[in-house]
């Protein structure tokens, strides 16, 4: 299908943290809000319009923000609630839509192709748009347009609560004007390497040569100059709750060793949690699988906050293992899966008092992913490190 005959829309809620916040506390309402730990060694999350007409920004330190906003009022983050909130949005989304994709928390992609010859694509985007608010009453921008990437910068340009649609025809006329910063992929790196070159407007960029771009960028370059073309083939990719990635153990002889199993146990989480990490997911359902020696199989799952942290999914899926495991019989074979996965940077942390924890993971995950993954894990379980290794993920 041509790229002139797609319609996608992409749906952002708009300061998403801080509506959920402004819906459970209405006072909040047009005052600077700032999400994150509220102490000064903290870091901001989410801040509102408000707070951000002082130069507050996501990632930036709280002590900073304090001081350019000192009147803001500073909340500690809840993932508990935003996941609530999500997945509601999502519920909507699936009653709705024939194809969509949950970009991450509070995004996503609606593939809507063809659905003009019986609604008319805006009117129905416009009509859905109506019904999230209505039933979640929050704020949510739509970008109506051929692609993913001109919907996504459409939806920018409808922030705060707005809709725009651009058509095949108006999506040169659209971007050309607009700053290089409003590409997706197009990073502070990036930013700055594109203005050494003189190159600040999506026209400019438009018109520069491909090969050029390629040479100074390698295939990247390519991906981000046909972005400035108004081009990009990337499907929507149907979200499903089922979509996982899991790895199970089976043991030559069936054991009874609770120890052993927990540490292999561990050993699972900490290695798939690492990979969710890497290609940058979250998840928020954790499942347990125990087989017995009687080939005997059960499984249990708890819905979770969104997250992608060992801690917080050790304590999940160690809490499963001791519900689950009941019959006091030999097992022959343990598993952990987490599904119900979406896109998205783990905000874990920014919502605590100290960064301890987060700058603890990064360099942890540096190490892994230069001296492989089994360079540096927990002491529980070494024993089993060559059990561990050999397990495989299903994604």
């Amino acid at each position: 299908m041509s790229t002139q005959t797609r319609c996608i829309v992409h749906l952002d809620l708009d300061t998403f943290f801080v509506s959920v916040e402004r819906l459970l506390n209405p006072a909040l309402v047009g005052k600077p809000v700032i999400i994150g730990g509220t102490s000064d060694r903290g870091v901001v999350a989410s801040c509102s319009y408000e707070a951000r007409q002082f130069g507050v920004h996501s990632a930036m330190p709280m002590k900073m923000a304090r001081i350019l906003c000192d009147h803001a009022i500073v909340v500690r983050g809840d993932m508990d609630q935003y996941s609530k909130f999500s997945k509601m949005v999502t519920e909507i989304i699936a009653e709705k839509a024939p194809v969509y994709e949950k970009a991450s928390i509070d995004e996503h992609y609606l593939d809507i192709t063809g659905m003009d010859r019986f609604f008319g694509n805006l009117k129905w985007s416009q009509e859905l748009r109506e019904k999230i608010i209505r039933e979640t009453r929050l704020p949510v921008s739509f970008g109506v347009s051929v692609n993913k990437t001109v919907s996504k910068i459409a939806t920018g340009e409808a922030k705060p609560n707005g809709l725009l649609q651009i058509p095949y025809q108006g999506v040169i006329p659209f971007l050309d004007p607009l700053s290089i910063k409003k590409i997706p992929m197009i990073g502070n790196k990036t930013y700055h390497l594109l203005r050494s070159m003189g190159i600040s407007t999506i026209n400019t960029l438009r018109n520069i040569p491909a090969d050029m771009i390629e040479r100074v960028m390698g295939k990247n370059g390519i991906i981000i100059w046909k972005k400035a073309n108004g081009i990009d083939p990337t499907p929507v990719q149907q979200y499903s709750e089922r979509k996982s990635i899991g790895t199970e153990r089976t043991f030559e002889n069936d054991t009874i060793d609770i120890k052993m199993l927990k540490d292999i146990l561990i050993g699972m989480v900490e290695k798939i949690a690492f990979q969710l990490r890497k290609e940058q997911r979250l998840t928020s359902c954790v499942t347990v699988k125990i087989r017995y020696s009687n080939f005997d199989t059960h499984t249990l799952q708890k819905h979770i906050p969104y997250t992608a942290f060992d801690h917080v999914l050790l304590k999940t899926a160690l809490e499963l293992f001791d519900k689950v495991y009941s019959r006091r019989m030999l097992v022959r074979l343990v598993g952990v899966k987490f599904s119900a996965l979406v896109q998205g940077s783990q905000q874990l942390n920014m919502f605590e008092d100290t960064p301890e924890m987060t700058s603890l993971y990064q360099a942890m995950d540096k190490i892994r992913l230069r001296f492989g993954d089994r360079s540096i894990r927990r002491a529980a379980g070494m024993h089993v490190m060559k059990e561990v290794h050999h397990l495989k993920f299903k994604v």
